[in-house]
């Protein structure tokens, strides 16, 4: 009897360990599981937090807030000259046209003074963006001295240079009225 428990322990420690471990780095909201980490050139970013971006009770996507130190001030994360990263994990597919009206109406909302200063940058990154569906992903990545990278689905789509780009695009989700409260809330870890 005791060897059999004895084995027991012996095969389920391992497994124990694995699933504590997984647990240790990755982190999951609505279905979706985004790491604890990322790489972005030589800095490790960490999670600050994940949101549901929700529009008419219909969940869009899971976001994901990636800093070189956690944060809870939002416009000091708007801010700072810091590498960092939003990934928008789609849970519901958008229209290339639903997803730039949102962003429209985003910059409206959080930076319209930036908006008119940005407009052909605006452009580009429109130009740049296509219609997802549920399980692809969008990141934006700032990085100083080279700007904001907009990838889909791990394939850079274009850079914009610039701090200001970088300040205006997470206002999105940061600034004074973001596209839903839980969502702020959720990405700034509260």
């Amino acid at each position: 009897m005791r060897k059999n428990t004895m084995r027991k322990l012996a095969v389920s420690a391992p497994v124990f360990c694995l699933l504590w471990t997984c647990s240790l780095f990755a982190s999951s909201l609505a279905g979706v599981t985004l790491p604890d980490t990322a790489q972005v050139g030589n800095t490790t970013l960490l999670l600050n937090g994940l949101g549901l971006r929700t529009k008419f009770m219909v969940k869009v996507y899971v976001g994901g807030l990636y800093l070189t130190q956690k944060s809870s001030d939002a416009e000091a994360i708007i801010k700072s000259d810091a590498p960092k990263r939003i990934v928008m994990h789609f849970v519901h597919g958008a229209s290339k046209n639903q997803i730039t009206d949102g962003f429209n109406d985003s910059f409206e909302d959080n930076a319209a003074e930036s908006k008119k200063a940005l407009q052909a940058e605006i452009d580009r990154f429109y130009a740049a963006v296509e219609p997802v569906k549920d399980g692809d992903e969008m990141a934006f990545t700032y990085v100083p001295g080279t700007g904001t990278t907009f990838a889909i689905n791990g394939k850079d789509k274009l850079t914009i240079g610039g701090a200001q780009f970088g300040q205006m695009l997470f206002s999105v989700w940061l600034g004074s009225k973001p596209p839903n409260t839980a969502l702020k809330k959720g990405l700034l870890g509260q």
